[in-house]
């Protein structure tokens, strides 16, 4: 365990002016506590998640794609047509669909949303999982196409006249002019933890993601980041994405009541999944996954709230680092990445629907009320500083209790 940083009401100068919120689209009411076979869409389920999203006052959400999920297009253009403000980020994987035909897809998404459309390209973390897609090319090649990628399509939005291009993944003659953007570029994301990931994100991308990590863990990568940013000429620097899961209740007891019961039901579910191996067996291929184990093999608690069993016990199958607290804990928790340089924040929850709906009642305000004191007064607010006493000494008195014993 980490200890806590001493309290100090004087604003740092990488605390971002503006923080956004981030949650993931879940298609139907499986859940990792409570899983549901199907590989389906439960309509009436998705309106209904989508518009609490809307109504819970997240600005964005991300599709997911997977070889054996829906299509991260068509379901971000039903989230464009069931919401007036929320942004849909599409998972990508250039793999999949050719970056010319990639940037029609996305600025039509963009016109028929009116400017609202993001994309996050997926370079591929697994060779079996690529392959399941037809592409063989070697992980450590990926993000080359990647940022071949990234310049075609955004040729492909601004270029007035029809274009060539011959590179080493991609050749097309006489494309264009592009279907072009609503009004403004589209943002690229992209994420990962390898050398290659750091280069083309830096160089290149809009956005650069993370999972949730400690916080001096995470704030040396972000200025890994932002060096590479800057070193390539750029005088904007990437906006910075980090991922929790966070579990919350009325009070940090509660919270972590509910926390090692859910990590059970967690564990239990990975377990038995038919596809198991690809989750627990052996050590993860990409660098992410194997941060986020090594992390967890260190210490279960850092900081003020970030757990990491969550991670351990599905082999880091995707972000899994838990925020474990009362809203305030988890508040200031958030707070302290933002702090360190976040500004885009994903918090989405176990128990899907109902945790994205409490996040939005209970947590999301708490972290714009911070930050309208912090514009308002440039001084931080007592959110903060209330609550480092969550660190370590409360932790150890119930971090192994039986579940359910400190209702």
């Amino acid at each position: 365990m980490t200890s806590a940083p001493t309290f100090d009401s004087t604003l740092p100068p990488t605390a971002s002016p503006q923080v956004e919120f981030i949650s993931l689209s879940h298609l139907n009411p499986s859940t990792e506590l409570n899983p549901v076979p199907s590989r389906g869409i439960d309509l009436s389920f998705f309106r209904r998640y989508v518009r609490s999203l809307e109504e819970s006052g997240y600005d964005y959400t991300l599709l997911p794609y997977g070889s054996a999920g829906a299509d991260s297009f068509v379901v971000a253009s039903a989230v464009g047509q069931l919401t007036e403000r929320l942004r849909p980020i599409v998972a990508l994987r250039p793999n999949t669909t050719f970056p010319t035909v990639g940037a029609q897809k996305l600025a039509t998404l963009d016109q028929l949303t009116q400017g609202r459309a993001v994309v996050h390209l997926i370079s591929g973390s697994s060779d079996a999982e690529q392959a399941r897609q037809g592409d063989y090319l070697p992980k450590n090649r990926r993000y080359a196409r990647t940022s071949e990628y990234i310049d075609i399509l955004r040729k492909s939005w601004t270029e007035a006249a029809p274009f060539s291009y011959e590179g080493e993944f991609y050749k097309f003659d006489d494309f264009g002019p592009g279907f072009a953007p609503y009004e403004a570029p589209i943002p690229i994301s992209i994420g990962g933890q390898s050398d290659e990931a750091f280069a083309v994100g830096g160089a290149k991308a809009d956005i650069f993601s993370f999972w949730g990590e400690p916080l001096d863990d995470l704030r040396s990568e972000i200025e890994r980041v932002n060096a590479i940013a800057r070193s390539s000429g750029r005088t904007t620097l990437p906006r910075i994405w980090v991922t929790f899961r966070p579990i919350v209740a009325a009070t940090d007891e509660l919270a972590w009541a509910k926390a090692h019961e859910y990590v059970v039901k967690i564990a239990e579910t990975f377990a038995g999944r038919a596809q198991a191996a690809r989750y627990r067996g052996g050590t993860p291929q990409n660098k992410g996954s194997q941060r986020a184990l090594a992390f967890a093999d260190r210490s279960e608690l850092y900081d003020r709230a970030l757990w990491t069993k969550t991670a351990a016990v599905t082999n880091a199958a995707g972000a899994s680092t838990a925020l474990v607290g009362s809203p305030e804990t988890v508040a200031a928790a958030i707070l302290d990445y933002v702090d360190r340089g976040a500004s885009l924040v994903s918090i989405r929850g176990y128990d899907t629907l109902a945790d994205a709906v409490d996040y939005g009642r209970y947590v999301l305000p708490l972290v714009r009320e911070e930050l309208a004191h912090r514009q308002a007064t440039g001084q931080r607010g007592t959110l903060q500083a209330e609550h480092l006493g969550n660190y370590g000494p409360r932790y150890s008195e119930y971090a192994t209790a039986p579940a359910g014993t400190l209702a």
